[in-house]
């Protein structure tokens, strides 16, 4: 392979539209969902949030790899992503906690990446077509028309069960929380911990960390527990997780919600994906967005509060699937009046459809853990 090869990279999407750009990271093919990310922060977070597994992400902020990698900043021990699409990546580190450059992690972690195209461009047309697969070639051994022909064998993210292949195999234990000194939020209290049996779709650590500030003593579980496993854990409360793929594909996770819910004093708590099962287990549905919410600014609220949010998610409830007797709308998604929030009207069961434990992002949401915490001492 020569230089110029070597330092080239194509960016083809499924409806034939191909960007040239240049190559970094591991040299290879990725295959994935294209999708865009709107925030200008938290780019170590987003590449490592098993949300975003089968994914290849477009940054809409022109520049990574600034600030390098840190050992803190980890949602899960290496990359979620398939592949990267970015404006510029920084060929320097600079930063108090950097430890090693984007680039060198990149390689260590076998993730594609390309760099130097009309970023803007492709989020003009995820936007104007919707969210699509594509391909991230920098080996050199395929061609375009090949590539294509790749990309037409490979799934929908519709119907696709992602979260089998993103939960852990075994339950654990988790009992660290953030330690970074500039984390002026809550810390625990040592009072008498409320017990949290955390169901792992593709759990992110910082959401662990801030269950553990507001006094929780937690277990996670496979995405494929069944009610015994959970139930002998003798748990104040249950969260699901965030997670990949398409919801209504989770049947196991969607089965365990529906028997969890037959207990009305057991506090469940869901956040984006864990939202999403707590609306299909009581009998609503869930759509594909377009191009999905992935970004740090995210109005939601109703009834004179509002939440600035961190989101990322490619699906969402259909609001008249809801059975109005059982649960009611809680939040909104302000910019497209999508379901932010859902709250049940008898149970102390409730979810939202964005990332309270803001990482990266506004902690306008973090009182959401606190109602947690709340409803387990109540009912405990």
């Amino acid at each position: 392979m020569t230089e110029s090869n070597f330092n080239s990279a194509l960016l083809v999407l499924c409806d034939g539209t191909i960007f040239k750009g240049k190559a970094f990271g591991y040299r290879g093919t990725a295959f994935g969902e294209v999708v865009f990310n709107t925030g200008m922060t938290g780019y170590q977070e987003v590449l490592t949030d098993p949300s975003y597994f089968g994914q290849l992400v477009t940054f809409t902020y022109p520049e990574i790899g600034n600030t390098g990698i840190n050992s803190d900043d980890y949602e899960s021990s290496s990359p979620s992503v398939k592949g990267v699409i970015v404006r510029q990546v920084s060929p320097w580190a600079s930063n108090w906690r950097s430890e090693k450059s984007l680039e060198n992690w990149f390689l260590e972690n076998q993730v594609v990446g390309i760099s130097g195209i009309d970023t803007r461009a492709l989020v003009k047309q995820l936007r104007n077509i919707g969210a699509m697969n594509g391909v991230i070639c920098s080996s050199g051994k395929l061609t375009s028309s090949e590539l294509i022909d790749e990309l037409k064998k490979i799934p929908s993210m519709e119907g696709l069960n992602l979260a089998d292949q993103v939960t852990s195999p075994v339950p654990y234990d988790w009992k660290k929380t953030c330690h970074v000194d500039f984390d002026k939020r809550l810390k625990p209290s040592g009072s008498s911990p409320c017990k949290v049996a955390a169901i792992d779709f593709g759990i992110k650590q910082s959401i662990l960390e801030r269950l553990v500030s507001h006094g929780c003593e937690i277990r996670i579980f496979p995405a494929s527990s069944d009610l015994s496993a959970i139930l002998d854990f003798q748990p104040h409360g249950v969260f699901l997780s965030n997670g990949p793929g398409d919801p209504a594909a989770v049947k196991g996770g969607i089965a365990l919600v529906k028997e969890l819910l037959k207990n009305k004093n057991l506090p469940i708590f869901g956040i984006c994906l864990g939202h999403q099962i707590l609306g299909l287990a009581v009998g609503g549905k869930t759509f594909k967005l377009a191009y999905g919410h992935r970004g740090l600014n995210h109005p939601c609220g109703t009834r004179g509060r509002l939440d600035i949010t961190s989101q990322n998610h490619g699906f969402a409830i259909d609001p008249s699937s809801l059975p109005k007797e059982k649960v009611f709308i809680s939040q909104l998604n302000l910019n497209d009046k999508t379901v932010a929030g859902l709250t049940f009207r008898e149970q102390p069961v409730f979810g939202v459809q964005y990332h309270p434990e803001a990482s990266p992002g506004p902690h306008d949401a973090d009182h959401h853990f606190a109602r947690f915490v709340s409803l387990m001492e109540e009912y405990r």
